[in-house]
């Protein structure tokens, strides 16, 4: 369905943009559908910006981006529409996505251009069902303003207008990181409800626990770089490249104080991912490994 091919992202910065930052570089996964993808990496790594790339919000430099065999990289903002049709996007402050002078509700009202040809009545019949389908009850929800609302159930709007659309593939931008834990795991539990409905799910976190509990498969980014990438069991049970296991091991666990943890450093992985070459262990287990001859 998704497919990222060698995708770069570089900005000018500087002054008068006289340098050049690579914020990501020969990114390479597949979204299938029905399919949650983990993309885990540090603030910085390049996630959001990839994200970012998906949803037509920023160019692509380098590499292709392909929905259902088209190349969606650099669709002019014409094009965005129907492509908007089947790839929607939540965010991590869902209350930046609300307009506080206007009634939460709006947000799915904006959507109704995709059905011209929808009646009154038909239209609140699938709102109502769109707020069944994410847990929300119309009368506690509709016709309330922002501020009114938890930030789950503004994250819970914002996916059913993504249902709305009967999209294919949602990009889901550390859309728990500010809910508590209680709400966190209610999201986690719609996006695998929605899974098993077909849809195909870009997940990107810094949180590797959440990743590991609800993704098929997990991309570990660093430095705009992958390190590691393959099936979330595997990348989680056995992982092969220094990166991977230090944040792996430094996951905090409920039965070890901190004191007793012994500190974990990243003093001794290289700054430059030119030692890091990628080298095929399985067909579904990427991992970058430091130092292996005939890498590409």
């Amino acid at each position: 369905m998704l497919s990222l091919d060698g995708v770069s992202k570089v900005y000018k910065v500087g002054t008068f943009g006289g340098k050049r930052l690579r914020a990501v570089h020969g990114v390479s996964f597949d979204v299938a559908p029905g399919e949650v993808v983990s993309l885990i990496g540090e603030s910085g790594s390049g996630k959001s910006t990839i994200g970012r790339m998906v949803l037509g919000l920023s160019r692509v430099t380098e590499g292709t981006i392909t929905f259902d065999g088209q190349d969606v990289s650099r669709l002019e903002r014409h094009r965005l529409h129907a492509y908007y049709g089947d790839v929607q996007g939540v965010f991590q402050d869902p209350f930046s996505s609300y307009n506080p002078i206007f009634k939460a509700d709006r947000v799915l009202t904006l959507v109704k251009g995709f059905f011209p040809g929808v009646g009154r009545r038909e239209w609140e019949d699938k709102v109502e069902a769109a707020l069944h389908a994410v847990r929300l009850d119309p009368g506690t929800c509709l016709g309330k303003y922002p501020h009114q609302l938890s930030g789950g159930q503004l994250q819970r709007l914002l996916v059913a207008r993504a249902l709305l659309l009967d999209i294919k593939l949602l990009v889901a931008d550390e859309i728990i990181s500010m809910l508590d834990a209680s709400t966190r795991i209610d999201v986690l539990n719609l996006l695998g409800d929605l899974k098993a409905r077909g849809l195909g799910v870009l997940f990107i976190t810094h949180d590797l626990s959440l990743g590991n509990y609800i993704s098929d498969r997990t991309v570990i980014l660093r430095h705009g770089e992958i390190d590691e990438a393959g099936a979330t069991t595997k990348v989680f049970g056995n992982p092969l490249h220094p990166y991977t296991r230090m944040l792996v091991s430094s996951v905090p666990q409920l039965h070890t104080k901190w004191d007793s943890a012994a500190p974990k450093t990243v003093a001794a992985l290289p700054e430059s991912d030119a030692a890091a070459r990628l080298v095929e262990v399985e067909p579904d287990h990427l991992v970058a490994a430091a130092g292996v001859e005939g890498g590409p």
